[in-house]
């Protein structure tokens, strides 16, 4: 289109875009657009014009966001066309001629080529919102090295994902050996994926069917021996480990404190900070294939000599020397060290060289050997235990890090640790991940989230639709394993003898709103506990299936299942709505075995529930409207159920819109809102954080793995973040993740499209690491 364009045509092109939204105006669009144009003005600019002027409108109105979606659909497929993609095979065809794509791939495609094209549901990309279809546009697509444009349309995107996970192709993690696959299996998920009902992790989106399809997620390394060639070696594995943009996890309890005897040198222990400065800089050195810093978490256990150094890394004052602000912290917290917080007793500190047993053990076990060690006079230094404790609190309250994570409840429950000598020494950078590691084996998990937002009916939740994607989601997940590029042999090798996989759930907040439930209600909570039961059901019933197949994981004789004991069954206080499904899956378990040794974890999600259009993971809303800044710019955000309600309200006007907007998100002071509305619509600040933690207690016994749990106090106070976390361990949680708080300058005005006027949340501590997502 140059600037001797036809006006109406345009016109017509945005009138068609809009022809089943009608609360927008197609001349609110094409008006300004026409009015601007500039000579020698492209089809493609004016019709990205058009897509940034409808984007800007959707505070205003949600339904711009399927307008300008559908603008940007039209555009990524004309783009696609000017390099020769005109279907899938020759989308394909040319990520593959380019060396972007694996040659089994291209083998798969071409054999099959008319029954694969003829899998594309044209109509699918309907189903993005702008947000979501721009990150797919600007992040996920295959693009021509040289000029940039994109190789695929979305839809060719997640068939090639489904192509490369489930199709004939050759095998990563199994010594270059060849899967089988079948246009069944890859029609399948396909299905799953263009309805965005259950979506992998960014890692296996960003490599399925790539020439090296690095799929993996997360792992955890245990800490490295106290000695200076097993440090480095650590150092080398995590940044191979980062190279190709997993989030690292990473324990560091072994090494001895500060001032500890060097035998060998007769010097003095400088203690961990200057090793992990000297992580601190790997990890940002080694930034992830160019896309990004690398991300890394450090776990030390609570007992360490250095923890008060340790607490002080990531302050954004003091010693510069002594300070690491690229890793993120979490304390390992035995149930010891919390009794003594509530009993105001003592606390010792030891030098781990000291006391190396007690980095492996836990439980009952862990109790007597630190009483004993104490006994024998061994401590370094002792404290308080709630003067640490308040320094834990403080420096979640300036940071957000310093996570809270409980050694014993991570221990005690899971299916890993039947054998002596298995230990979970950590979780991972996003501490949903919890796995048994050694010197010679680095954990690995496999990500994926089912979208409940799109398992909903007339009548609720879609609970046969949801078995179904939950039966699928397994299937892939295992198949990942075996398909992934390893870095190194410790991952490789652990994660092919345990098999874990980590599937979680996005969209909660949207099944609330959608059934009209307050987040912190008893139905909720029944609700959400249910879900979780009933992936939990489907995801080990599909384990057991494959194991019946394939065969059980090798290390399956050292696991609890084995003995007979499900995740289940570490939870007294649990009461399973299906008990009659759980005794049929035990006694299957008892013949078949389970092909996998973990299979639930409820990741972060910020990235793939954008693509899905849904809320994340299993959190509330932040604030109902407001400006949301990503790689990919910034967009703005509306709660569109509350917007809907308000429109059969007859209350969605400008004036209250403005009003929503200088509330910061909230419209809990808003009177003429009715109160029910005010209610259910609270963010993430006004909710009771009790409620929060219940949710997450209530669905732990069916989440074999952990939560990625954030919490928010916008002000946060030592005193209330105390009695918070001390709650979330007596509910018997494993893990918590960041505390989400808002700083002073928290919330930034701008001006979009006049009249309104948005803000920008500008959330401290936000999430730098997407491997999870």
């Amino acid at each position: 289109m140059t600037s001797t364009i036809s006006a109406p045509s345009f016109a017509d092109a945005i009138a068609q875009a809009a022809r089943d939204l009608p609360h927008t105006d197609p001349e609110a669009i094409a008006g300004p657009v026409l009015a601007g144009i500039w000579p020698g003005a492209t089809e493609a600019e004016l019709r990205m014009r058009a897509i940034e002027t409808a984007a800007a409108l959707v505070a205003e109105e949600p339904s711009y966001s399927r307008l300008a979606a559908r603008l940007l659909a039209v555009h990524v497929a004309q783009e696609a066309a000017t390099q020769g993609v005109m279907s899938f095979p020759d989308a394909v065809r040319a990520g593959h001629d380019l060396g972007l794509l694996a040659d089994d791939l291209a083998k798969f495609v071409a054999v099959n080529e008319g029954e694969l094209a003829a899998l594309i549901d044209d109509t699918a990309d309907e189903r993005f919102e702008y947000f979501g279809l721009r990150t797919v546009y600007d992040r996920y697509l295959l693009r021509h090295p040289t000029t940039r444009k994109v190789l695929e349309t979305p839809q060719h995107f997640l068939l090639r994902v489904a192509c490369g996970l489930m199709g004939e192709v050759g095998s990563a993690g199994t010594a270059g050996a060849t899967l089988p696959g079948n246009l069944d299996d890859v029609a399948q998920l396909y299905r799953i994926l263009s309805r965005l009902a259950y979506l992998p992790s960014s890692p296996t989106l960003f490599n399925a069917g790539a020439r090296r399809p690095q799929l993996s997620s997360c792992f955890l390394l245990d800490s490295p021996r106290d000695e200076l060639d097993s440090v480095y070696e650590r150092y080398a594995q995590i940044a191979r480990l980062s190279k190709y943009a997993g989030g690292i996890g990473v324990s560091w309890s072994r090494i001895r404190s500060r001032g500890s005897l060097i035998r060998g040198t007769n010097g003095l222990s400088n203690g961990i900070v200057p090793w992990l400065r000297t992580l601190d800089a790997s990890v940002a050195a080694v930034n992830q294939g160019g896309r990004r810093k690398g991300a890394a978490c450090v776990y030390l256990e609570t007992w360490h000599a250095d923890i008060d150094e340790f607490l002080q890394l990531r302050d954004s004052t003091g010693d510069e020397s002594r300070r690491t602000h690229n890793l993120h912290l979490a304390n390992w917290v035995p149930d010891e060290f919390m009794r003594r917080v509530e009993a105001d007793t003592t606390w010792s500190l030891f030098d781990p060289k000291d006391v190396p047993e007690l980095v492996d053990l836990w439980g009952p076990a862990f109790d007597v050997a630190y009483r004993g060690a104490e006994a024998a006079q061994k401590a370094t230094k002792t404290v308080m235990a709630r003067e640490l404790y308040g320094r834990m609190m403080r420096t979640l309250a300036q940071t957000g890090n310093g996570w809270m994570t409980f050694k014993d409840a991570a221990n005690r429950t899971c299916n890993q640790t039947a054998r002596p000598g298995n230990t979970v020494h950590l979780s991972n950078l996003c501490t949903e991940i919890l796995e048994v590691t050694s010197d010679g084996e680095t954990a690995v998990c496999n990500l994926g989230s089912v979208n409940l937002a799109a398992h909903l009916n007339a009548d609720g939740v879609d609970w046969a639709g949801l078995r179904d994607t939950v039966r699928v989601a397994v299937r892939v997940l295992d198949r990942t394993i075996d398909l992934s590029y390893y870095p190194t042999g410790e991952a490789s090798g652990a994660n092919n003898r345990w098999r874990p996989i980590g599937l979680g759930v996005m969209g909660l907040a949207d099944v609330f709103f959608a059934l009209k439930l307050d987040f912190d209600s008893p139905e909720a909570l029944a609700l959400s506990t249910r879900i979780a039961e009933e992936i939990a059901l489907s995801a080990y019933d599909a384990s057991a299936d494959l194991a019946a197949t394939l065969g059980v994981h090798p290390s399956y004789a050292d696991t609890r299942a084995a003995q007979g004991i499900l995740h289940l069954d570490h939870w007294a206080s649990a009461q399973p709505v299906r008990p009659d499904a759980w005794a049929a899956l035990r006694e299957k378990v008892s013949r078949t075995g389970l092909r996998n040794s973990l299979l639930i974890a409820i990741a972060p999600t910020a990235t793939i529930a954008s693509i899905a259009g849904c809320a994340e993971c299993i959190e509330p809303p932040v604030a109902n409207v407001f400006k949301r800044e990503t790689l990919s710019g910034e967009f703005l955000q509306v709660n569109r159920y509350l917007v809907e309600e308000l429109k059969t309200r007859g209350l969605w006007t400008a004036a209250l819109r403005e009003r929503i907007v200088r509330a910061e998100g909230s419209i809990a002071e808003i009177a003429e809102i009715p109160a029910e509305l005010r209610s259910r619509f609270r963010t993430a600040w006004e909710l009771p954080q009790r409620a929060l933690i219940d949710l997450a207690a209530a669905r732990a016994p069916y989440i074999d793995q952990s939560q990625s749990l954030n919490l928010f106090m916008a002000s946060p106070e030592i005193g209330k973040l105390s009695s918070m976390y001390a709650y979330a361990w007596r509910k018997g949680l494993k893990t918590t993740y960041y505390l989400r708080s808002r700083p002073a300058t928290a919330i930034a005005k701008t001006v979009a499209a006049a009249p309104t006027s948005l803000i920008k949340l500008d959330v401290e501590n936000p999430e730098v690491c997407e491997a999870c997502q």
